[in-house]
């Protein structure tokens, strides 16, 4: 009996999605709820994974095709035995027999049993720049090798020519050119990435967007971190005690007293949010991505700490669901992890501000008429000016610095 492998269903916010990586070949055993195939979307790379035991049949859709919501991939043969697997659809026919034959010939011998695993695309891109499997380290899921892996490989070795791409792949496949040590590679973008170029541009074009500044004294977040950050890892179980926790907190407490800062725009309407969706900008192989922590004014310190810690090693895993990243009334993005010093962050619509933090620079104040020596920040808030006025952008700032610069103001509310 064969079953239908199907894409997930996507939300309204994605339209389509992308056939990333086969990890299955036809004619391969799966398990149920083994990983299958990836796909990408605008935001995130969804799993799909077996709903039974079986052999995998025909491949409908193969790696690079675009795909629909609910729209089927291919089969999987319930119950069969690998050796019983049927044909699969023309287009992945070549790449089944060409795994099936190096399967049975490595089944033989020693050799073999060390014959990398990569993707279709890889081994062909391989074949045709004449490069080794074997001497490339494969940055996919497991070591699996990718057609990126091989493009690379490719463009070390600077004197080899152009692979040779069919003229119905050219426009999908990476293009290496070399002509001595000038040395050029050409790959579509991915889909995250022309998401990401798409809304940016879609904000400076439909947004009055302004970008006010100030600065913080972190002296004294900082010596609370210090005193306490032990005490506060081995209370709350392991979680640590960054500074985000505390712009976080600061922020929600600021948006309460500035509602227009996380409010949106909708046609002619303002829509007021009665609570604090705030997006965290992280940080990712794939590009930038916003997980968001929802009712963020009602979380602890610990709360937001740990919430974030694992936003970001889903991030790096690829993990992210899409609803974690939906929806959201308020950013932050900390650009002084990467050294950023100072920066006019891009509003997430239909978002109407957005806040970027930089990096912690000691540099000579005056504080009560003397010289001294702080740690300071710079704060950078953009937001919309058709939604907020100058004084507000302004004096919402100015909350954030003076609650930061005295935190003891979040526990009292004042």
């Amino acid at each position: 009996m064969a079953i239908e492998i199907k894409a997930p269903t996507f939300p309204e916010s994605v339209a389509d999605g992308t056939v990333a990586t086969w990890h299955k070949q036809p004619g391969d055993a799966v398990k149920r709820d083994e990983l299958i195939v990836d796909i990408e979307t605008d935001k995130v790379v969804l799993e799909v994974l077996a709903t039974a035991d079986g052999v995998l049949g025909a491949i409908v859709k193969g790696e690079g095709d675009t795909v629909l919501s609910d729209e089927v991939l291919g089969s999987i043969v319930e119950g069969g035995a690998a050796a019983a697997a049927p044909a699969a659809a023309p287009a992945a026919a070549a790449p089944a027999a060409a795994a099936a034959g190096t399967d049975a010939a490595a089944a033989g011998t020693d050799a073999g049993e060390d014959d990398p695993i990569a993707a279709p695309a890889a081994r062909k891109l391989a074949e045709e720049s004449a490069i080794d499997l074997a001497s490339i380290t494969g940055t996919g899921k497991g070591g699996r090798i990718t057609k990126e892996d091989v493009v690379a490989a490719v463009a070390n070795k600077k004197s080899a020519p152009a692979p040779a791409a069919k003229p119905a792949a050219a426009a999908a496949a990476p293009v290496v050119t070399a002509a001595g040590d000038r040395t050029e590679k050409r790959v579509p973008m991915t889909r995250l990435r022309a998401k990401i170029a798409e809304r940016l541009v879609e904000a400076q074009s439909n947004m009055a967007m302004l970008t006010t500044f100030n600065e913080v004294d972190m002296t004294e977040v900082m010596a609370l971190r210090s005193k306490y950050k032990d005490l506060f890892e081995k209370t709350h179980n392991g979680v640590r005690l960054g500074f985000m926790s505390f712009f976080v907190k600061a922020a929600t407490e600021a948006l309460k007293r500035f509602p227009a800062v996380n409010a949106s725009i909708d046609g002619n309407d303002i829509v007021y949010h009665g609570y604090a969706d705030v997006g965290v900008a992280v940080s990712s192989d794939r590009g930038l991505v916003v997980p968001v922590l929802r009712n963020a004014e009602s979380m602890s310190l610990a709360e937001i700490e740990n919430g974030i810690a694992t936003f970001g090693k889903k991030a790096r895993d690829g993990k992210l669901a899409i609803e974690e990243m939906t929806g959201g009334t308020f950013t932050i993005t900390n650009g002084g992890t990467f050294g950023s010093m100072m920066s006019t962050p891009i509003v997430n619509p239909p978002q109407a501000a957005i806040l970027g933090m930089h990096n912690i620079i000691q540099r000579p104040m005056a504080v009560n008429g003397q010289v001294v020596i702080r740690p300071m920040m710079y704060l950078a808030l953009s937001y919309d000016h058709r939604l907020i006025d100058g004084k507000e952008a302004v004096t919402f700032l100015v909350t954030i610095k003076n609650l930061l610069e005295d935190p003891s103001r979040l526990l009292l509310d004042i």
